[in-house]
This record gives structure tokens, C-alpha cells and sequence, in this order.
């Protein structure tokens, strides 16, 4: 489980162009006896247009000599304020940022991709996307990424209560994110005493997960994970509970039947219990596990010494 923080900071290339109008004709009222070029229509007395050694009204301008603006695609008059970037050309009211169309004929700008940018738009448009929201995280945003993808601090919710994690922990499970209540809740084992989530540390037996401070000796609480321990009818005791209180005893030697190390064979007849090396011939002393014997006035004996009674 892994969480990042960072402050985004990134760098712009700011780009200034100068802006200027119309450089390659003058514009004036014609004081002379001149014709328009085009329409031959008459010119003194009237404002003209003089482009490349020629003559013409401000009609005939507009008709076949003027620069079309990129934006509306209508042509830029002659007494109309005209931007010109990189061969391209815009009425003044037409060069606006491509986004938030803010004008921008008096400011500096972007250009990417052949868009027109202002600043701001520009910052967005280069900075990552919030998986959550997909609004541009721009600097100074506090954010979260993990394996490379990225939220606002505030969108990176909770799959289940879409609850802000933020920079919490959290669980990921395929595409999908839980705060560790959620979590808890959702997938994890939930301990067979207790009833509470596990989310570390637990143990299992008998395919029932278990708090390893829950699982313990029913008589004294030691813990039992790790150390060997007896069931008797799903009760759990260690060693020293079980071989003083649950027990039973050898009908040979009286101490206790635990089933732990030497003896751990029992051997059981009429009620009574002994442990595989107790059980012997009362008189011959003979070793009578897995053999043939006689039992007689609660002692046990070997056919060859039953037969002397």
C-alpha cells in the first residue's frame, strides 16, 4: 500500500509576439484625379487604399486585396486593426485565447498545436488530468498519484463511501480504492471470538481465522499461537491447563494422559486410560500394547500369567 503527495510546478514557455497592423499599404483620401484599379470607379475626394503601386476604393480593397482573418474567415479592412502571427492574420476583436476566448490582441500569449493560448490556459493545458474529476491539476494543487495515475488531493475518494482518503491509507483492489474502514468491512476475515476484522497478525486453524489475542488457553488466557495446545469440545488449552484440568489420568502411573511427546499412544479399556508404556502385566511386568491380554480385578495381565491365578 503506497501513497504519494507532490506539489505540481511546471515550467511554461511563455511566447510575446508583436502585434502590429497593416505595414504593405496606405490607407488615405485621395487628393489626385485616380481611378480605382479594379472598378475604375472615380477616387479623389474619397478614402483609398495604395497596395503594391496600385489605386483602389476601400470596396474593391476589401474584395481582392485584403488579408482574410483566421477566425471569423471574413476579411480584415483597410481602416480595421489587424494581428498578424506567423503568416496568419485576425481582426484585433478576433485573436482571442482558443479556450476561454479572452482577449488577447494587447497581451502576451501561447501558441501550441497551432492554438492561440492565454497564460492560464496554457498551464491547464499541459498539466496532468485528475483521474477523479479530469480537470487539469496545475501548480500548487495538492495531489496524490499512485502507479502513475493522479487525483486531486480531494477527488482520491473511497470506492465504498466515497469519503475523502486523501493522503491516508488506503486499500487498492483492481481499480477500485478503499479507506481502511471500508476495507475492513468489505474483505477482511473477521475473527471467529471477537467478531472484528483482522487486519494483521491473525491465525488459523481449522480453516476459522483468529486475532492471535484472541486465540488462547480458556482456563489461564495464555496465548496459544506458536505453543501446543489441546482441543476438548472447541475449548483450547495449553499444555500445563490441560494435562491439570481436563485431563485424565493413567490407571498405571496416575499422571495425566496428554498425548504430548512420550506416550502420546493412549490405551483405553473398561473406562480406564493408560499410556502405551504403562500398559503391562500386572505380575510379569510384560509390555501389553497392541497384544493380547486379560483383565481381571481391575489389574491387567498377560494370558501366560492369567492362566495362574
Amino acid at each position: 500500500m503506497t501513497f504519494y503527495v507532490a506539489f505540481l510546478a511546471r515550467k511554461q514557455i511563455w511566447m510575446l509576439s508583436s502585434l502590429a497592423g497593416p505595414s504593405s499599404y496606405k490607407v488615405g483620401t485621395m487628393s489626385e484625379k485616380f481611378d480605382c484599379h479594379y472598378c475604375r470607379d472615380p477616387l479623389q475626394g474619397k478614402k483609398y487604399v495604395q497596395k503594391d503601386g496600385r489605386h483602389c476604393c476601400l470596396k474593391c480593397f476589401d474584395k481582392f486585396c485584403a488579408n482574410t482573418c483566421v477566425e471569423c474567415r471574413k476579411p480584415i479592412s483597410a481602416d480595421a486593426k489587424e494581428v498578424h502571427y506567423k503568416n496568419r492574420y485576425w481582426h484585433d476583436t478576433c485573436f482571442r485565447c482558443a479556450k476561454c476566448l479572452h482577449p488577447l490582441a494587447s497581451e502576451t500569449f501561447v501558441s501550441k498545436d497551432g492554438k492561440i493560448l492565454c497564460n492560464k490556459c496554457a498551464t491547464r493545458e499541459d498539466s496532468p488530468r485528475c483521474k477523479g474529476c479530469f480537470k487539469a491539476i496545475v501548480a500548487g494543487d495538492q495531489n496524490v498519484e499512485y502507479k502513475g495515475t493522479i487525483w486531486h488531493k480531494d477527488c482520491f475518494t473511497c470506492s465504498n463511501c466515497k469519503q475523502v482518503i486523501g493522503t491516508g491509507s488506503f486499500f487498492p483492489k483492481g481499480e477500485d480504492f478503499y479507506c481502511v474502514t471500508c476495507h475492513e468491512t468489505k474483505f477482511a476475515k473477521h475473527c471467529v471470538k471477537c467478531n472484528k476484522a483482522i487486519t494483521s497478525g491473525g491465525i488459523t486453524y481449522q480453516d476459522q481465522p483468529w486475532h492471535a489475542e484472541c486465540f488462547v488457553c480458556v482456563t489461564c488466557s495464555k496465548k496459544l499461537a506458536g505453543q501446543r495446545f489441546t482441543a476438548v469440545e472447541d475449548q483450547y488449552y495449553c499444555v500445563d491447563c490441560y494435562k491439570n484440568f481436563v485431563a485424565k489420568k493413567c490407571a498405571g502411573c496416575k499422571n495425566p494422559i496428554t498425548g504430548f511427546g512420550k506416550g502420546s499412544s493412549v490405551v483405553a479399556y473398561e473406562g480406564q486410560s493408560w499410556h502405551d508404556y504403562c500398559f503391562h502385566c500386572k505380575k510379569c511386568s510384560v509390555n501389553l500394547a497392541n497384544k493380547r491380554f486379560v483383565f481381571h480385578n481391575e489389574q491387567v495381565y498377560c494370558p501366560d500369567c492369567a492362566k495362574k491365578l
